[in-house]
């Protein structure tokens, strides 16, 4: 603890601690509470708070005392006392009125590149935004992301807000947890209770199983659709008896859970929430006639959401750009957006990173009122400086990546060619960055990092690459976040934010 003595006696004195050859200070996160100075540093690849003085803070900070200060660890206590005396450390919900990105900080460390890059921009960052499927691969909580986004905002002094998603969240029991965490935002995953069978169904079966709906039911839904116009902005959905049957059986079901979870969680919620709703992860292309229905439907029930999130056409497959003819995607993200407008939600695009193509017409008729969802694209980033700063550690990665790619199919849907990624041993390692520029071995390394992060030896048990990654990724901090800066700030230049 010997390093942290200047650091412990400036602070005591009232003066802001500087950065040594042994200890790094983050001057933006000094803070001051009644007669408790506070700060973070990092040692070596270490983060600490280090609170000098006395007093109700400092007593409740749990660490190791020395001289006339504390050195305390990045721990959940620690984060829930930033949270009880900096109300900017926790998060908050957004609503409808300003543009939202989640960002999806899959290694914990990304957020402070994340902030950097929002600063000054038309958008609010949710920065921890975690699916239950990513936290099982990589072995974390709710808990450990919420806390990673709290020091993050803590070390970059950043008070102007930030989201925190409970992402893809199918369970109540993880919904109640989520909430009761402090999460200001919760995207509901309603995939179960889609039904995909019905796309493949004739329309005599279609006809024959809405007819066995029970007779309240059938008469609900007819009389408020059947062969009715309705205008939104120039955009005429009407329902004939063949669509109106088809969205009964596809939606009804989910839209039935979504009143429930609003009215059991939503709707009683002690503080604002941002109720999001996907109904993307499916193999059904939400046509916007589909889009107005489920939108409708909420409207009818009661229920408030702040963003709605289509299946839109084409493929939006992780790490890369859009795939699929983009005068029709325009064509329909045009009208799926007047939908939102209509009913006062943001739509929201899912697996939205690195979808450059399709950004500014995204962009021109949301016109800058969104949410958008990022994730993958910086544990990307991440490699790219893996491969840049430790050839070797990315070298292994790699071959590691191609011998358990098959075994990721399970949770993601995407087609690279592995076949047209350049062998390693053909590439220099001053060339090793480039493969963050091919879309298969882009989606190659987004697929696995639960596997190589997670990944140990046989023999020993230790951490294959875990260990030697994170080390060499805090060793080389500002690079990071100087891509991440980069990469997302392209993201929101092409959104128009």
């Amino acid at each position: 603890m010997e390093q942290f003595q200047e650091v412990v006696v400036n602070l005591a004195a009232g003066k802001i601690p500087k950065t040594t050859d042994s200890v790094t200070v983050y001057e933006s996160s000094l803070e001051k509470v009644d007669s408790t100075h506070i700060v973070m540093v990092k040692s070596g690849t270490e983060k600490y708070l280090v609170a000098a003085g006395e007093g109700a803070l400092f007593n409740e900070l749990e660490g190791e005392n020395i001289g006339q200060g504390k050195i305390c660890g990045l721990t959940h206590h620690n984060s829930k006392v930033l949270n009880k005396y900096f109300d900017y450390t926790n998060p908050q919900a957004f609503g409808t009125e300003i543009a939202t990105m989640g960002l999806g900080d899959r290694l914990g460390v990304a957020s402070p590149g994340h902030i950097e890059t929002v600063k000054n921009r038309k958008v609010k960052p949710i920065l921890a935004q975690q699916s239950i499927r990513e936290l099982t691969l990589l072995n974390r909580t709710m808990t450990d992301v919420l806390d990673a986004a709290t020091f993050a905002v803590f070390q970059e002094g950043y008070k102007d807000g930030y989201g925190a998603d409970a992402d893809h969240i199918k369970l109540e029991k993880d919904i109640e947890y989520a909430l009761d965490l402090g999460f200001s935002f919760l995207t509901l995953d309603c995939s179960e209770q889609i039904r995909n069978d019905i796309e493949g169904a004739t329309t005599d079966e279609i006809h024959k199983e809405f007819a066995d709906l029970p007779v309240d039911r059938k008469e609900y839904f007819e009389n408020h659709y059947l062969n009715k116009p309705f205008e939104i902005e120039g955009l005429t959905v009407k329902f004939d008896e063949a669509s109106l049957h088809k969205n009964v059986l596809v939606y009804g079901e989910a839209i039935d859970f979504m009143e429930h979870v609003y009215n059991e969680y939503l709707a009683k919620a002690d503080k604002a929430i941002d109720f999001e709703i996907s109904i993307d992860e499916t193999e059904t292309v939400t046509a916007p006639e589909a889009h107005f229905f489920v939108a409708e439907e909420l409207r009818r029930r009661g229920v408030t959401v702040q963003s709605l999130a289509p299946r839109f056409c084409g493929e939006f497959q992780k790490g890369i750009d859009y795939i699929g003819d983009i005068i029709q995607f325009e064509k329909e993200l045009h009208e799926h957006a007047e939908i939102a407008k209509y009913f006062g939600y943001k739509l929201s695009i899912h697996s939205g990173s690195d979808k450059f193509s399709v950004f500014p017409i995204i962009g021109k008729y949301t016109e800058g009122l969104l949410h958008i969802k990022t994730a993958g694209t910086n544990w990307l980033e991440a490699i790219r400086v893996i491969a840049q700063v430790n050839p070797d550690l990315y070298r292994r990665m790699h071959v590691y990546a191609q011998e358990h790619f098959e075994e990721t199919l399970k949770y993601y849907h995407v087609t690279p060619d592995l076949d047209s990624v350049v062998p390693l041993d053909e590439t220099s390692d001053a060339d090793l960055p480039t493969y963050m520029d091919h879309d298969a071995s882009r989606q190659l390394f987004h697929v696995t990092y639960g596997i190589l992060l997670t990944a140990k030896s046989s023999e020993s048990g230790a951490d294959l690459f875990r260990t030697e990654f994170f080390t060499t990724l805090m060793n080389n901090e500002n690079a990071y976040r100087s891509a991440l800066v980069k990469h997302i700030g392209r993201h929101l230049d092409l959104l128009g934010l």
